[in-house]
């Protein structure tokens, strides 16, 4: 019988990493997890935190502004961008605090460095040149910024990496990118007083979202000052005398700025590893390739999260890694379950969703109702404001099911959340009908839309 150094070895101490390798350790297995830059992932690091925590520093200014409305006198405010830095790297640093006393005290060995396959069950770390065997070994190194090296004069841009931590707050930036990165990083600088373009190559800004979401947020963010220009690119970016930065694109010709960032979709950071050499396939895509169990094609080597390119959320893996937990240690197969994954945009406002856009349930189902409700939210009718909040039902016409459900407005993730409850457990338009509402909130509305505000047949609007 083979004998190995460790029963389970983890590289990367992400979300998914971390999460299995504390539930083995945990369960008495002899557990190593190895992490070369800092423990809690692109979420705790350099992404959902440091951008949620971003999120509600930009939204101050506009909660100002309101204050009035409700019989307030806000003196002169000013905003110190280092400050937030600071605080924002405090508390990170306590939550990757958090993620390696988990670990130990669930008895898992913490190593601080680089580690690479060099077979089937072999792993070298790099700090060291030390090689240690493992019976398992589980890959949730995450994924990267794509660098879009084709783009002359990349290396003089920023990606959401380096945008949490810049020197100083700059006073414009060019944002290029249409997904929920880019939306959300737009209404953050520009929140925060930065003259903000968004550029994208697409005709419209969130293509995968529900249209009514995408182009509610697109209005929104325009009325707000946010420049957006679609069906357009840059083509280069260069330096002028004066310092800033020059994107030339390729309609709207040059767009000066103090930032360019480039949030152009993200890859899995597998170059280097020594998949090769362990027998690991990856796809075009450089993603690892697994089953529905998070096996990869070398046996006893799994996967888990964004370097699987399957859903690049932070939940995701830690469900992956808990179905991983349930399949090999506890002898009960349990394939994660991607269907129906609530989410949320932290733009300015909201978006949250669950389930089907209108589009993708048009071409799957004959008969559809939707039903639909645009308001003005009641916090806008003394702050002042113009904003709508636009919330939306997908409903299966011939069963009654709910198949999506879509929210633009504050607050919206947090309701993206129950509703993914609601539509997970198959609820229907009469469950949403026979519920008594909250008054008063906005939630309300989900539950008093009792008549179709038009129909789709066979891909056809009707109504």
């Amino acid at each position: 019988m083979a004998s190995f150094d460790y029963d389970l070895f983890v590289i990367g101490g992400g979300s998914g990493g971390v999460r299995s390798g504390r539930l083995a350790a945990a369960m008495g297995k002899k557990v190593a997890i190895a992490e070369e830059f800092r423990y809690g992932g692109t979420c705790v690091i350099r992404g959902c935190v440091p951008k949620k925590l971003y999120v509600y520093a930009s939204q101050f200014a506009e909660h100002f502004e309101d204050a009035e409305g409700f019989g307030w006198t806000v003196g002169e405010s000013t905003f110190d961008w280092k400050k937030l830095v600071a605080a924002k790297d405090k508390e990170i640093t306590r939550l990757e605090g958090l993620y390696q006393k988990g670990l130990a005290n669930a008895g898992a060995e913490i190593l601080h460095t680089r580690a690479e396959l060099t077979g089937p069950n072999t792993i070298k770390l790099l700090d060291s040149g030390r090689t240690v065997t493992a019976e398992r070994i589980v890959i949730a190194v995450g994924g990267h910024p794509t660098p879009h090296d084709a783009l002359p004069g990349n290396e003089l841009c920023i990606s959401s990496n380096e945008a949490f931590d810049l020197p100083e707050l700059p006073k414009s930036i060019v944002i290029a990118g249409g997904g929920y990165i880019a939306v959300e990083f737009a209404n953050i600088f520009h929140g925060l007083g930065v003259e903000t373009t968004l550029i994208y190559r697409g005709k419209e800004i969130l293509s995968r979202f529900d249209q009514d979401m995408r182009r509610g947020l697109h209005a929104a963010m325009e009325q707000k000052g946010i420049r957006i220009l679609c069906e357009d690119l840059i083509q280069s970016v260069t330096k002028n005398a004066e310092g800033n930065l020059v994107a030339e694109t390729m309609k709207n010709g040059a767009l000066i700025a103090d930032q360019v960032i480039l949030a152009l979709g993200r890859v899995p950071n597998t170059k280097g590893l020594g998949l090769e050499a362990a027998g690991v396939t990856v796809n075009e895509r450089g993603a690892i390739v697994i089953d529905a169990f998070s096996r990869t094609s070398a046996p006893g080597i799994y996967a888990l999260g964004d370097v699987t390119d399957r859903v690049q959320l932070t939940p995701v893996a830690i469900h992956e890694a808990m179905c991983f937990i349930e399949t090999e240690y506890k002898g009960n197969p349990t394939s994660p379950d991607h269907d129906l994954i609530a989410t949320a945009v932290f733009s300015q406002p909201e978006i949250g969703t669950v389930g089907l856009s209108e589009d993708e349930a048009g071409k799957k189902f004959e008969d559809l109702e939707i039903y639909r409700a645009e308001f003005r939210p009641m916090k806008a009718t003394l702050s002042g404001r113009s904003e709508k909040t636009i919330m939306k039902l997908i409903v299966n016409a011939t069963d009654r099911k709910v198949l999506g459900a879509h929210i633009l407005g504050h607050e919206a993730g947090e309701m993206a959340q129950l509703l993914g409850i609601t539509l997970k457990a198959g609820c229907t338009k009469d469950d949403f009908d026979r519920t008594m509402a909250v008054h008063p909130t906005a939630s309300e509305e989900l539950v008093t839309m009792y008549n179709p505000s038009y129909r789709i047949k066979n891909g056809e609007r009707i109504g």
